[in-house]
């Protein structure tokens, strides 16, 4: 055992009161940004342009700026580059499809900004509102489901340290991340597509696994120091599994933060969007496992057994 034992539960209304900030200020940028969500789920338009050439990100979000004024709806660019040729992605969010007339318009109004770029229209593609709602419920779903499905295991698998509590704590604990990475969509005004339905399961599974190498950990030191506090229980067990965590965390943040690096130099935006929101969900997912869900779950165990 370790001899320096963290008081982690001793803290935790420090630990509640950090994360009760971060999504407060999740809160605030969404009132202050908007929820700026993709046409995967409200429905749009999608063209690409091939075109030669290069492009930066001042000149992407002119273009941006330059087709949302030119038709009066809201308009995102990615650039993208493969072997054949480079490619500029326009989506136009929106309820209703593109008429003949604006696609022109669009491409007429980008080729006389940057007609040195000899832009072409490749391909078109409109997703209807009623696809995106549908999209969106069963992303809703899939949550839903992964959730209930986690209590239900937490709930078997460690029935010796009162499963129920753990697995409802556990989920509150997925909740908390799921809630910081979508204030990180916000906060950095990340378009809510099928990319953030993508980070939440995997933050979720994440998450998930650090949480129940902890309750291993407790239920094991629950064995063999039966007359422990339940709080100087968990505390132990934290102690011991906090070498791992961090390291885990670490090489998994640093592993995502070389891809951000090299998609930012590329402008890959679809990475960026992806590789981002991980990230800070994979600190969150370290915190919550260590700080949120144990420490609820040690607040469940005195109230409903005083005596512990």
């Amino acid at each position: 055992m370790n001899n320096k034992i963290l008081n982690v539960y001793k803290y935790r209304m420090a630990f509640f009161a950090v994360s009760i900030i971060l999504i407060l200020c999740g809160v605030a940028a969404m009132f202050i940004n908007g929820v700026n969500v993709d046409i995967q789920f409200k429905g749009g338009a999608i063209i690409k342009y091939t075109y030669e050439g290069d492009l930066d990100n001042q000149q992407k979000s002119d273009i941006e700026k330059l087709v949302s004024d030119a038709i009066g709806r809201l308009s995102t660019v990615q650039l993208s580059e493969s072997a054949v040729s480079k490619q500029l992605v326009l989506n136009l969010a929106g309820n209703e499809g593109l008429t003949p007339d604006e696609e022109a318009k669009i491409l007429d109004t980008i080729v006389t900004a940057y007609p040195e770029n000899n832009f072409e229209v490749s391909e078109t593609n409109i997703v209807e509102p009623s696809i995106g709602k549908r999209f969106l419920k069963n992303g809703v779903i899939a949550l839903i489901l992964a959730s209930v499905l986690i209590v239900l295991y937490v709930w078997w698998r460690f029935k010796q340290i009162s499963g129920l509590s753990a697995g409802v704590m556990a989920v509150v604990a997925l909740v908390h991340d799921c809630i910081i990475v979508f204030a990180t969509f916000i906060i950095f005004r990340i378009p809510i597509n099928d990319i953030f339905i993508a980070v939440l399961l995997t933050i979720i599974g994440y998450s998930i696994n650090n949480t129940i190498v902890i309750y291993d950990r407790i239920r094991e030191n629950a064995g063999i120091a039966s007359k422990m506090t339940v709080d100087a229980l968990v505390d132990l067990s934290i102690t011991q599994s906090m070498t791992r965590s961090i390291s885990t965390t670490f090489t998994t943040v640093a592993s995502i933060a070389i891809i951000y690096v090299f998609a930012s130099i590329n402008g890959i935006q679809s990475i960026i969007n992806f590789s981002l929101p991980m990230a800070v969900g994979m600190i969150s997912g370290f915190y919550s496992s260590n700080f949120i869900a144990c420490n609820l779950w040690v607040m469940w165990q005195k109230k409903k057994h005083p005596s512990k």
